[in-house]
């Protein structure tokens, strides 16, 4: 599966990006972190994220605290053309 996250700092951008450093050297099974984006406007930073699941979603979030650094909102995505075989 496909997970966009869109991230908000809580806080000072070196504090938040040594915690990213943490997350992304103790990935949960399974999980790959395509690409991260730090952004302007409401959200600081978008994560595309395969996972298996939304359990791995809430590992990787949640693991060292991470609630104390960010504010989540995740999506789950499908590609156009996948999508578009489900309308038919």
């Amino acid at each position: 599966m496909v997970f966009i996250s869109l991230v908000k700092f809580k806080k000072k951008a070196e504090s938040v990006a040594e915690f990213g450093n943490q997350l992304l050297q103790n990935l949960p099974a399974g999980v790959k972190v395509r690409e991260i984006f730090w952004t302007l406007g409401e959200y600081d930073s978008v994560w595309i994220i395969d996972a298996p699941s939304e359990k791995e979603i809430f590992q990787l979030f949640l693991h060292g605290g991470g609630l104390e650094y960010i504010d989540t909102k995740t999506l789950v995505g499908m590609k156009r053309e996948e999508a578009l075989k489900l309308l038919k």
